[in-house]
């Protein structure tokens, strides 16, 4: 179990997978194979696996528990959901995510706030479960909290039209949970809970949030898919073939790198490998990746 501490704010990851995803080449745009022998950092065992040549891939959540309250930060791909097509890397799924969550010694009942950083298929997945042939709603006490903006982008806006995979996502992991569990939307710099703040971080999806922590006692965010792996620390102008708006993207990793940069932010992805967390340092205009250390 990977563990870190931010003052008196402690931070769990919950694994759902990880393990060798896709080449460079494959999920990122310009990209230019000189760049791995530019940064070997980067390209630790743990995020680099060299004899296949493909990138490692997390996908988990962060447990977060502060003031009391326990907040689920993006709940993975999900177990039993039809995704075949472009996401069938998450078809019918069969994984212990609930069990590693259990193994933090939190009950699903224990969850006061699942916060969904963007509507993806890896971000939503156990917003539900199947039961008696019917998706319920995976943490029953839960205030369930989204972006209002990137709801409404994935329900009435293009976002389907767009990415019509993704539209099976919403169907079975979003919209069972209205009129059945408590869902409350947000706007840019609402507090999910005192001390988290939600903010719009464009470009992967158009409305994705991140959530950030202003302590007294250092700080952290939950940076979502701003970058998928530390190359793009090294190359912010690269961004993912996931990416709706790929400059968009570029220009809000900048911006956010600057800032959590000078913060001294612990920074918790949502796709790299070991230790799945890390610091953004800059120096004479470039960006370096970090790793933290787990306590």
């Amino acid at each position: 179990m990977v563990r870190f501490s931010v003052g008196d704010v402690t931070i769990t990851r919950i694994e759902e997978m990880n393990g060798p995803g896709m080449k460079p080449e494959e999920i990122f745009r310009h990209f230019d194979p000189a760049m791995l022998d530019a940064c070997p950092d980067a390209l630790t065992p743990d995020l680099y696996h060299a004899k296949s040549g493909r990138l490692f891939s997390s996908i988990h959540s962060w447990l977060i528990e502060i003031g009391g309250q326990k907040v689920l930060v993006d709940t993975a791909s999900g177990n039993d959901k039809d995704r075949p097509g472009l996401f069938s890397r998450f078809d019918h799924l069969n994984l212990p995510w609930l069990e590693n969550l259990k193994s933090a010694g939190v009950e699903p009942e224990d969850i006061d706030i699942v916060f969904c950083t963007h509507l993806h298929v890896d971000h939503v997945g156990w917003n539900t479960k199947l039961e008696d042939g019917k998706w319920v709603p995976t943490f029953p006490q839960a205030e369930y909290v989204f972006g209002r903006a990137e709801y409404e982008h994935w329900t009435t806006g293009p976002g389907a039209a767009n990415l019509p995979d993704n539209k099976a996502v919403i169907d079975d992991s979003v919209t069972p949970l209205i009129g059945v569990a408590d869902v409350r939307m947000l706007e840019d710099g609402e507090e999910v809970v005192p001390g988290l703040i939600a903010k719009i971080a464009p470009g992967h999806t158009m409305q994705q949030m991140v959530l950030e922590h202003d302590g007294a006692n250092g700080g952290f965010v939950c940076s979502a898919d701003v970058f998928h792996h530390p190359l793009q620390v090294w190359y912010p102008e690269m961004s993912s073939v996931f990416a709706e708006n790929p400059a968009l993207a570029a220009r809000t990793r900048f911006e956010l790198f600057s800032e959590w940069a000078s913060k001294g932010h612990l920074v918790l992805p949502s796709h790299p490998g070991a230790p799945f967390a890390g610091y953004i340092r800059q120096q004479g205009g470039k960006f370096r990746y970090e790793p933290a250390t787990p306590v």
